[in-house]
């Protein structure tokens, strides 16, 4: 990679320094720029090219150099002899002018090392194209290398040589005497041009008269730069030391042989011999083979043959050759054409220009590029040839690559936008806007090209708004989003409201729904659906374009209009417009078909909203249904309510089904069923409550204070403390009370009281009237409950189960219980208040006598009967005693029954209670 490098520098470097070193100090570098070295020409391939520019108008020329170190192996003489004949060659060419000839933009500078001289742009000369590239640059410029001819740049390329010809022949009386491949140089357009007039011979004799040539004598001893190339001479220009005319064509047919043969002319000459080969060389040509000619076209094969003649008399002059039919080619005769139209008036070019897109596909690109099109864009200048012009320059356009386009068209294009007459230029532009967004930069897009659509928009004429409406659709996806929101919809809009036309507004409509799926959706539905209802023709033409863009907006997969638009905006506009008088019953139908998709579509989402709205409410209750029972589960299991506690310690269970326990079962699942059935208010005033509930587990939890037992009782302590607290008025209970019914022999004493109306119930609960119910565990209270029939299950402390019977042994120890009295009132103990052992024949206690009386038994007899916590006075009654509040009971207890020996029988709740208490 780097000897790649170094090879390139030191290339570089070389070219430069030559250049610098052939150039420096000649007077050609004051004006002009001098480039890269791009090809070689002239006699003998003498003749550096070199591309330059013009310093004060930056015009583009073609420098010919030749460096005076190519002579120096040569005499002072034969120097000499050489850079005047040079110097003559180019004096001659300057001071013809023609458009055959090779036009010379400054003439020859000299300078101690170089002769110099400016031209028109050259890309090569015809020799460096057919392969020869002696003084050519190093390595062989690509383009020159890969130069192909087509077939009708040869044609035409002959044609104007001959045409050259018949200048200097008629013209100018002059005969060229060196026509050769080098001699002929291939201008930036491909034109064919004639230069190397070193050795040309003008008539001697007047104007007027015949034209005689005298013709110098081949003189071998002459370096060759001092010579016409003898390849290229007439026979009778080295034998017969006399030339004419019809030397130049047979000049010219070596010339034809040669194009066609890669370059190779007719015969080979030995320049040391060059008198014993032209000999031979006639006797070739009086019996030339037609071998020789094979590769030559068969339509000019006779004439190149004619040429190519022994006698002088037999050759084509210039101007029979220039009608011959090889050069009626429709591709040269184009190519003629242009080369002329400086003679034609508008009314021939614009015939010509009107047929020349028919021609155009059948000619080559570069052809089309290079040469036709350099004459179309110069005919901009003439407003009046710019609609004949236009659609050729577009078509050529479509063929170039974007780079060619950008290079070679804009710059000609970019003040043709401008134009705004004659009024055909705009309408070709609009028919060519898919071509001109899709190859014209973005930044030339928005400074030339959109300011012509919109001035079409805004123009005059009806029918150019028209074709403008139509054609905006056909390139709208070119169009960048911005430029379509903020200029060209605005000016569509205006276009609608502002015209008296009616094809305008519909048109306008028209495009408005052709390019809506180019727009976002919220754009088009605050601002194109709105304009709708601002249009106030009611033509069925208008009405049925209001009608698609709103067919198109709905239908649209991208688009769409919501629901809350379609209700509140769309249909209304819509039922307004479908009931006008104009329409027709088909126009009607269209109306209406519309409307009921919006309807139905409009339903279906509602609906669907609606269903899915309702599922997640439900969902949302479930679950906070679930989180509701989830939180009181985990309240009641960290935190025991008082109820429980003394569940706990009198036998009852949260779980247990005790005396109603059915009822219990009933009414835990009634809140649930009236919880179902709350009002909207209410469930969302739940809502709030469970969110304020989370917000308070998602709290720290406060920890309890343990307080470590010192004895087992201590326990028992804890476990009635909350129950403690409400028990105010214990200190103050009486002992008095009047004696109530005994128990029935045989029957189980229960531990609820009977529910009764709150007129009739006594201070301490009991209903004199009824008494005891006496059933067995789970009993329920019969009748409604209390407090207006608001079914309420109570439980009592079981403390029968503390009595035993008079022919009882075993008194039982209560000194554990006496810490459920207060330490402001004398201490009791659970002993001391436990009834005295009777002997058989007395009675119990008024003490016991306030719990009831004792009843026969209905199995055994009984001494002493046990007593019930039924009949306390007002002071131990519901009001007073927290156990009686329905409220705080939730379970009951069992009862305990009697033993076979007459006493009462501790039941197996009862010993779990006494566990709980005593450890």
């Amino acid at each position: 990679m780097e000897s790649m490098l170094n090879k390139l520098k030191s290339t570089v470097t070389k070219v430069t320094a030559d250049m610098t070193s052939a150039v420096m100090g000649n007077p050609v570098t004051r004006e002009f720029e001098v480039g890269r070295h791009i090809a070689s020409g002239g006699p003998g391939m003498c003749w550096r090219i070199y591309n330059g520019t013009k310093k004060s108008t930056k015009q583009e020329v073609a420098v010919f150099v030749f460096d005076k170190k190519m002579v120096e192996k040569y005499q002072k003489f034969d120097k000499d002899q050489i850079i005047e004949s040079l110097k003559k060659g180019v004096q001659q060419l300057t001071r013809l002018r023609h458009p055959r000839l090779l036009t010379v933009q400054h003439p020859l500078e000299e300078s101690r090392d170089c002769l110099a001289f400016c031209t028109e742009p050259v890309f090569a000369s015809l020799s460096n194209v057919l392969g020869q590239w002696d003084n050519l640059p190093s390595p062989v410029p690509t383009d020159i290398k890969d130069y192909k001819l087509y077939d009708v740049e040869t044609k035409y390329g002959l044609l104007q040589i001959s045409e050259g010809l018949s200048f200097l022949h008629s013209g100018v009386k002059m005969v060229h005497g060196n026509l050769c491949l080098e001699n002929i140089i291939l201008n930036k357009s491909g034109a064919w041009k004639i230069m190397g007039f070193d050795f040309s011979i003008s008539s001697i004799n007047p104007s007027n008269a015949e034209p005689k040539y005298s013709c110098k004598e081949w003189e071998p001893n002459l370096p060759p730069l001092c010579l016409p190339n003898p390849e290229y001479l007439a026979p009778e220009y080295i034998l017969s030391v006399s030339c004419d005319a019809t030397s130049d064509m047979y000049s010219l047919g070596v010339v034809m042989h040669a194009v066609f043969n890669e370059g190779k002319p007719v015969f080979q000459v030995n320049k040391h011999d060059i008198f014993k080969s032209f000999s031979r060389q006639l006797d070739q040509l009086s019996r030339l083979s037609p071998t020789m000619l094979n590769k030559i076209p068969e339509e000019v094969r006779e004439h190149v043959k004619m040429l190519l003649s022994v006698t002088p008399n037999v050759r084509p002059d210039a101007d029979q050759m220039t009608k011959i039919p090889f050069f009626d080619d429709v591709g040269a005769v184009t190519l003629a054409y242009f080369d002329s139209l400086f003679q034609r008036d508008n009314l021939q070019k614009s015939q010509f220009y009107k047929n020349l897109p028919k021609v155009l596909p059948k000619l080559p690109k570069r052809v089309v590029v290079y040469r036709i099109l350099p004459a179309l864009t110069s005919e901009f200048v003439n407003p009046d040839m710019v609609p004949f012009v236009l659609p050729n320059v577009l078509l050529i356009a479509e063929e170039c690559t974007k780079d060619e386009y950008v290079r070679l068209i804009l710059p000609d294009l970019s003040p043709v936008f401008k134009q705004q007459e004659p009024v055909q230029i705009l309408l070709i532009f609009l028919q060519k806007m898919d071509l001109l967004l899709t190859k014209t930069p973005p930044e030339d897009i928005k400074n030339s090209v959109l300011p012509m659509v919109y001035r079409a928009l805004e123009a005059p004429s009806i029918q150019i708004q028209e074709l403008c409406l139509n054609i905006i659709p056909t390139f709208a996806n070119l169009i960048e989003y911005p430029s379509m929101k903020n200029a060209l919809i605005p000016r569509i809009k205006s276009a609608c409201l502002q015209t008296s036309s009616l094809a305008v507004r519909v048109n306008s409509l028209v495009c408005l729904g052709k390019i809506l799926e180019y727009l976002d959706k919220w754009y088009v539905i605050d601002e194109i659906l709105p304009f709708l209802q601002q249009i106030p023709s009611r033509e069925p033409a208008v009405l049925m374009g209001v009608l698609g863009i709103y067919k198109c907006t709905f239908s649209h997969k991208k688009l769409g209009i919501p629901k809350e638009h379609l209700a509140a905006k769309s249909l209304p506009h819509l039922v307004s417009l479908s009931i006008d008088n104009n329409l027709n019953l088909n126009q009607f139908n269209s109306f209406m078909a519309v409307i009921k998709d919006m309807l139905t579509r409009m339903e279906a989402e509602h609906k669907t909203k609606l269903e899915q709205l309702h599922s997640m409410q439900e969902q949302q209750r479930s679950m906070n249904i679930n989180t509701s029972q989830t939180n009181q589960s985990e309240e009641t299991k960290r935190t025991p309510s008082p109820g429980n506690q003394i569940d706990d310690v009198f036998g009852g269970s949260s779980g247990s089904t005790g005396v109603n326990g059915k009822a219990n079962g009933n009414s835990a699942s009634a809140p649930q069923l009236n919880r179902m059935s709350l009002t909207l208010e209410e469930k969302q005033r739940l809502a709030k409550e469970q969110e304020q509930a989370a917000k308070l587990r998602n709290q720290p939890a406060l920890a309890p204070q343990s307080v470590k037992p010192a004895t087992p009782s201590t326990q028992a302590k804890d476990l009635t403390s909350c129950l403690l607290n409400n028990m105010t008025s214990l200190g103050s209970l009486s002992l008095t009370s009047p004696p109530r019914p005994g128990l029935i022999q045989g029957s189980t004493i229960s531990a609820y009281p009977s529910t009764t109306p709150m007129g009739s119930m006594a201070s301490n609960g009991y209903n004199p009237t009824m008494g005891f119910q006496t059933v067995g565990q789970g009993m329920r209270p019969p009748g409604p409950g209390l407090y207006g029939g608001m079914a309420t299950t109570t439980s009592t402390p079981n403390f029968g189960a503390l009595t035993h019977n008079q022919g009882s042994s075993n008194t039982p120890d209560m000194s554990a219980l006496d810490s459920l009295f207060t330490s402001n009132k004398p201490k009791v103990s659970l002993n001391q208040m436990a009834p005295p052992k009777l002997t058989p024949g007395t009675t119990a206690t008024p003490w016991l006598n306030q719990f009831g009386s004792a009843q026969p038994s209905q199995t055994a007899p009984m001494q002493g009967a046990p007593l019930a916590m039924g009949g306390v006075t007002s002071g131990f009654g519901m009001q007073a005693n927290p156990f009686f509040s329905p409220q705080n009971f939730s379970q009951p207890t069992a009862a305990p029954v009697m033993n076979a020996g007459g006493g009462l029988r501790h039941s197996s709740s009862v010993n779990n209670d006494l566990k709980d208490l005593f450890g």
